[in-house]
């Protein structure tokens, strides 16, 4: 069992709808979280390239507007190929900074978007990603729906690691197939700075005996283009996202945060004898579970809106195939 690590989670803005300044806000965040001795560091839900908080893209039941559907074009331009570029940029970043880098951003898959989460390790190897299965509300109108096939629990030598979006982390069945890959490191990108979403993590830290790093924006209107239509107000000082990011241990107690009052990177030494502590009275998938009365089944085979099917090699058909 490695000794105790030094986590962060960087609560600060995007440079909204701008992917390339935003890729180099990232590379001097991550850099200041490594010199403070951290080994997994955790960025925001929507880093690259922002989280539109307040926007409606133009759109009401039954009608778009042309300016709404201009405004995801540009939302659309900023955002990231899996793999691609900015992918090969982060991978950089973790090898620099020697340190395994879990970031949300907006990625881009042919026309639809998807609220992602890439994960890379210290030697700067892209180990995957997780789509965001469940969009909450009006997120649905700009971002497609993941499947379970991106549902990774990552070997670390300092514990497994996985991702769960926002409003993923208030899906009990969700949380127990995370729970069921033996999840100890919780990573929870959000948008949600409600004074709710604090208890939650707790709840998950002490429901999982895991640590959770939560990691939400703060954000002001100026962090956003002066032309972007948001109705959450116009003055440069409103506060759009106001963080609230937090550090959790598999007890329930909060090791570093909620922090309001700015951008910031948290820390906290985490040690994982916890876990096993914790699992000595509660173990939700193990000897807490009673798999006689309930039992959840877990699709992770990943949906194609297109399957084609060819002949076998030497013309051989296909079952069914007519002749």
């Amino acid at each position: 069992m490695s000794a105790a690590l030094k986590v962060a989670v960087v609560q600060a803005a995007s440079v909204a709808f701008d992917l390339e300044r935003c890729l180099h806000k990232t590379r001097q965040l991550a850099a200041d979280a490594a010199r403070q001795g951290a080994g997994i560091v955790v960025f925001p839900e929507a880093f690259l390239s922002g989280y539109p908080k307040g926007s409606s893209f133009g759109a009401v039941v039954g009608a778009r507007t042309d300016a709404g559907r201009e405004e995801y074009r540009l939302y659309w331009e900023s955002a990231v190929d899996v793999p691609g570029p900015a992918v090969d940029f982060l991978a950089r970043v973790a090898r620099e900074n020697a340190l395994y880098l879990v970031i949300g951003v907006i990625e881009r898959d042919r026309g639809t978007l998807y609220c992602t989460v890439l994960h890379f390790a210290p030697d700067g190897n892209f180990l995957g990603k997780h789509r965001k299965l469940m969009p909450t509300a009006a997120e649905r109108l700009i971002w497609g729906f993941g499947d379970g096939s991106t549902l990774p629990v990552y070997d670390t030598p300092h514990g497994r690691l996985g991702s769960v979006i926002c409003w993923e982390n208030y899906m009990p069945l969700l949380r127990t197939a995370m729970y069921s890959k033996g999840v100890e490191i919780w990573c929870a990108p959000t948008a949600d700075g409600r004074d709710s979403w604090i208890p939650s993590m707790q709840h998950i830290a002490f429901e999982g005996r895991c640590f959770v790093l939560s990691c939400n924006q703060f954000s002001r209107r100026r962090d956003f283009p002066a032309d972007f239509p948001c109705a959450l107000g116009d003055d440069p000082a409103t506060v759009i996202s106001r963080g609230g990011s937090c550090i959790v241990d598999p007890f329930g107690a909060i090791l570093a945060g909620p922090h309001y009052e700015g951008e910031t990177i948290l820390t906290a030494e985490i040690d994982r004898g916890q876990i096993a502590r914790g699992k000595y009275d509660f173990d939700v998938v193990g000897h807490y579970a009673r798999p006689d009365v309930f039992q959840l089944t877990v699709d992770e085979r990943p949906k194609s809106p297109v399957v084609t099917l060819r002949n076998a090699v030497g013309g051989e058909r296909l079952a069914g195939e007519e002749s």
